[in-house]
């Protein structure tokens, strides 16, 4: 199976919104929080803000298995304020909002996501790949693991929000270091450094 990875545009909104929709009732399904408002998680509206802002900065891919939408992805240098330090994010990329429709769950649409953010990394001459976690969601915990990636830490109580638990994997990890497929568009964006900047 192929996996193509495409800049995401502004059009892709709903279709980012609905993956989140459709990931939330599925957790919940299962006895999870994890992006409900219950569990202190950013309504859907806050969250389509989010996500608009990161389309605006070319910093949201997605993942296409036979021309058909298969996931998300973005990736930039920014954190919630407390999480990573100034020196881990200066030495690494975050990933946020990865969503795989469970139409292709199984299919290795994640793993082809999360190594998309280590070709941007590497890009970027940056070690690490980094992201934040539902911190009570420790089957999320386990996929992470299974991908490669180790807890670094949970954040402390200074740290906002509910994604608190800490991974990274080191850029140099992943076995292929092949720049991703990319769908031919005319309008494709380049990912750089001053994309991820605000």
């Amino acid at each position: 199976m192929t996996v193509r990875l495409r800049p995401a545009t502004l059009g892709d909104l709903p279709l980012i919104c609905r993956l989140r929709v459709q990931r939330t009732s599925w957790l919940t399904a299962r006895g999870s929080d994890q992006w409900t408002v219950a569990g202190r998680g950013r309504p859907i509206e806050i969250f389509a803000g989010a996500v608009g802002r990161a389309l605006d900065r070319g910093e949201t891919w997605i993942g296409e298995v036979d021309g058909e939408s298969a996931g998300t992805i973005t990736v930039n240098h920014r954190a919630d304020p407390g999480l990573w330090s100034p020196w881990e994010l200066a030495e690494s990329v975050i990933v946020h909002f990865m969503i795989v429709d469970l139409r292709f769950a199984g299919r290795q649409v994640g793993d082809h996501l999360l190594a998309h953010a280590a070709h941007l990394a590497d890009h970027e001459h940056r070690p690490w790949v980094r992201l934040d976690a539902w911190t009570t969601n420790t089957a999320l915990h386990n996929y992470y693991r299974r991908a490669g990636f180790a807890l670094a830490r949970v954040a402390g109580p200074g740290a906002s929000g509910p994604s608190k638990a800490l991974f990274e994997r080191q850029t140099g990890t992943w076995p292929s270091r092949q720049p991703p497929r990319f769908t031919a568009t005319s309008t494709q964006r380049r990912f750089s450094a001053a994309s991820l900047l605000d």
